[in-house]
């Protein structure tokens, strides 16, 4: 199949001023001369664009210009045209049609990138930042990309995997000579490469946490009695009419969901059915909804009304919904509608009952009192994510548990040395430390985890 000559429409799908079909393949050039009579195609230079129309039999379908690529200077390392026409669906569709009848085949869902990998212009991880880039949503995600399309992980891995083969060759060799009883590889040398190996995974691995704040978005559930002040808060953040408010208790009884960008970061703003036993059915799924969303969230930002004379119930509420890993911001809210010294001793109060690190905010939503100092609790957590230590920062899963491999085989090469286990061992557990590294570049993978990464792309990609 990376014979044939492929094409996709480039561009996103609908009315644009204009619009950009890719062809790539060894025939590329000829399958684009068929409908393009007005110059020799094969005559030309490399990164030269040409103007003329596109041609179906005896019809201009439209005034096109052309961008030829020849191989190996194209994305895909083929000899590669790209077709410029104006933004007409109907016309894309036309040109594609008959790019088919010339010889070409649709191309599938990321077969593009998926032959400048095979060909050996990108590695997979760099493949995986194409569609992290085209994918980006905020300045964060976007510098992240681009640093992995640059590649920045790739680079780290290579150096762990080179130290790591050479220790290998030297056990291989040992097994060679194992009847001998010769030792190559320099056992105390090979525990301090381990222990630099390992600290580096580890550094990785834990710059997954931020990876995945800056790719997916921070999960933040706005939780608190009902009539507590959760949709105006939402309103407030967001700057639009979003959610209902209503005097009326119970107003909010399924989630809504938003994103916010902050400094850069996104956030994905969850607000809930007000949280209180009651006996109307649909109210009722909507606290069990509300309860779910807290177990998935990264960050809980409680309402407690300030107005409120006993905060037996919200604390109660809080020690029910904390978890180690979250992130906790107590905001007494509608300070505007009571006077200060009727809320003055609230933060005191959740200091002495709740036993888990919180910040703690007073806020007015609708007088837009301290908003902006809870949308800089929130930043400063992704912020504190961030290792200063290290420029790579993993947002794949696959990565992520690829590098988990690593490390599990990297404690077992240290086990085997501590416990003197045979080399034969030894060699095995340093070669799966190879192996699970290799998964992130894609020098070792399989059809089935390629088929699943780029099935992930657009069609043009």
């Amino acid at each position: 199949m990376n014979n044939d000559t492929i094409c996709a429409l480039a561009t996103a799908n609908g009315v644009g001023a204009l619009g950009i079909i890719r062809v790539s393949g060894n025939d590329a050039l000829s399958v684009v001369q068929k409908s393009f009579p007005g110059k020799n195609l094969g005559k030309q230079k490399s990164h030269t664009i040409h103007y003329g129309y596109f041609m179906d039999g005896e019809e201009a379908i439209d005034e096109v210009m052309l961008s030829i690529f020849l191989a190996p200077k194209s994305f895909t390392t083929e000899n590669s045209v790209e077709i410029a026409f104006h933004g007409s669906p109907h016309i894309g569709k036309r040109i594609l049609e008959t790019l088919t009848k010339n010889g070409a085949r649709m191309a599938k869902a990321g077969e593009f990138t998926l032959r400048a990998f095979i060909n050996g212009r990108i590695d997979l991880s760099q493949a995986e930042a194409i569609a992290d880039v085209i994918a980006s949503e905020n300045e964060a995600s976007r510098k992240v990309a681009i640093n992995q399309l640059k590649g920045g992980i790739t680079n780290e891995i290579s150096i762990l995997r080179t130290d790591l083969l050479n220790f290998v060759s030297l056990i291989e060799l040992e097994l060679d000579f194992a009847e001998e009883d010769v030792e190559f590889a320099d056992r105390s040398a090979l525990n301090q490469l381990l222990s630099k190996i390992e600290l580096k995974l580890n550094s990785l691995i834990e710059s997954f946490q931020y990876g995945n704040a800056i790719k997916n978005g921070t999960a933040v559930a706005i939780i608190g009695k009902p009539n507590a002040g959760k949709s105006t808060l939402l309103n407030a953040l967001l700057k639009e009419e979003r959610a209902i408010v209503s005097s009326i208790a119970g107003t909010t009884r399924d989630t809504i969901e938003e994103v916010l960008h902050i400094k850069g970061h996104a956030f994905r703003l969850i607000d809930t059915a007000g949280l209180r036993e009651t006996a109307d059915e649909i109210e009722a799924i909507g606290v069990k909804k509300a309860k779910e969303k807290v177990e998935n969230a990264n960050i809980l930002v409680y309402l407690a009304d300030a107005a409120t004379e006993d905060f037996t119930e919200d604390i109660e509420m809080i020690r029910s919904l904390i978890r180690e890993d979250l992130k906790l911001i107590i905001c007494a809210t509608k300070i505007d509608e009571v006077i200060p010294t009727k809320y003055e001793n609230v933060e005191n109060v959740f200091r002495k009952e709740i036993n888990h690190e919180f910040d703690f905010i007073k806020i007015s939503a609708v007088e837009n009192q301290n908003i902006q100092d809870l949308k800089n609790e929130l930043s400063s957590y992704v912020e504190q994510l961030k290792s200063l230590e290290n420029n790579v920062v993993i947002t794949n899963q696959r990565h992520f548990e690829s590098l988990h491999k690593s490390l599990s085989a990297v404690h077992k090469v240290n086990e085997a040395i501590t416990f003197r286990i045979s080399t034969e061992l030894l060699a095995y557990e340093l070669r799966n430390a190879l192996e699970h590294l290799g998964e992130i570049s894609g020098e070792v993978t399989n059809d089935e985890v390629l088929g699943n990464i780029f099935s992930k792309f657009c069609i043009g990609k």
